[in-house]
């Protein structure tokens, strides 16, 4: 299948490729976003898969050809470090975006396609105890249910909201079983006919997992469950799979060591999958199509990118080397890729 792999760095913008991974192309000159600026987070449209978001140090771009080229979104986000976005599944004209370090972290929204932007929360305090400045870092709508948005904060939280962004009420807490306030990533997998919904809530060092819709959560300390791991990154939902999930995992940040587990039952069982070369750091970000849901990407901290074709079970390396990676995606449309004067490809 023709498709464009785009992989978000901090030091290299984005790069983009259109044949597999054979030759890579950087943002041109002229682009809103900085050929060696940093870009925090992908999100492709799930019914326009040639409009693909990023957000960057400049607050969201959009593109409308696969990743070749973009704009940037006027408004409320326009200046702001963007470090997550997600596009509502059943509506994608609704999106939610999340800003942080070196910006005040804030949740905002729009219902125009990403075209202008009105804020959903509050300022967060603009200093924590982990990481100087919170950082917005996963945004999640429930596919079951458009009204029911969740986000969370390293450090500042895990948050869900029960009417579109309206309201919020905080889930993590010294009082509940979410105890730590330092969220990585939220995933939820819809409810089946032989399955409750499934929500997972990733804290840096523990996989929470509710199967009662948050109600109660039950999890272990990642270490004693992952092979003496604790750094706990991020969750992916297989696309075409009631019941998969990946789970990427590391000894720290940027880290030594990380393994990647794909679970076939929700969450209950994990099992470690086959990686042919050494990462040389944590995995930090997957990106991943229902168009061709056995084509999954995987980037690490410092820069590795590798390649699964069969839903995850193994991995290779791709040659191509970048610096730090922080968000995969793939799209089913072949960019207009090109040599662009005075950039790398």
């Amino acid at each position: 299948m023709e498709h464009t792999i785009i992989v978000a760095t901090a030091g290299q913008g984005m790069l983009r490729s259109n044949n597999n991974g054979q030759s890579w192309h950087r943002l041109g000159i002229g682009e809103p976003i900085e050929f060696d600026g940093i870009v925090r987070s992908l999100a492709v449209d799930p019914q326009r898969p040639e409009r693909v978001y990023a957000g960057a140090d400049c607050g969201v771009c959009i593109s409308e050809d696969g990743g070749s080229h973009w704009r940037q979104a006027k408004g409320a986000l326009q200046g702001l470090t963007v470090w997550s976005i997600a596009v509502d599944p059943n509506n994608p004209s609704v999106l939610y975006a999340g800003t942080g370090a070196p910006s005040r972290a804030a949740l905002y929204k729009s219902i125009d396609s990403g075209e202008s932007w009105s804020r959903s929360t509050t300022d967060f305090p603009e200093f924590c105890a982990g990481v100087n400045r919170p950082r917005l870092l996963t945004v999640c709508v429930d596919p079951d249910d458009s009204r029911q948005v969740w986000f969370g904060l390293e450090e500042g939280g895990a948050w869900r909201s029960r009417d579109s962004g309206s309201t919020w009420e905080r889930v993590d807490g010294d009082d509940r079983t979410i105890r730590h306030s330092d969220i990585h990533s939220i995933a939820i997998l819809p409810a089946t006919p032989s399955a409750p919904k499934t929500t997972f809530v990733l804290t840096v060092n523990t996989v929470y997992r509710s199967i009662d819709d948050g109600k109660t959560w039950a999890g272990n300390p990642s270490r004693d469950r992952f092979d003496g791991m604790y750094y706990t990154r991020t969750v992916l939902p297989l696309p075409a799979s009631s019941d998969g999930l990946l789970l990427a995992i590391g000894d720290g940040t940027p880290g030594t060591k990380t393994r990647l587990y794909r679970s076939h039952d929700r969450g209950a069982d994990w099992t470690s999958v086959t990686i042919k070369q050494t990462p040389n750091s944590t995995f930090w970000a997957f990106g991943a199509h229902s168009a061709q849901p056995d084509l999954i990407y995987a980037g690490t901290k410092y820069g590795h990118l590798f390649t699964s074709r069969d839903a995850g079970l193994s991995w290779e390396k791709e040659w191509r080397e970048f610096s730090e990676i922080t968000a995969v995606a793939w799209t089913p449309v072949k960019a207009p890729l090109g040599a662009n004067p005075k950039s790398d490809h």
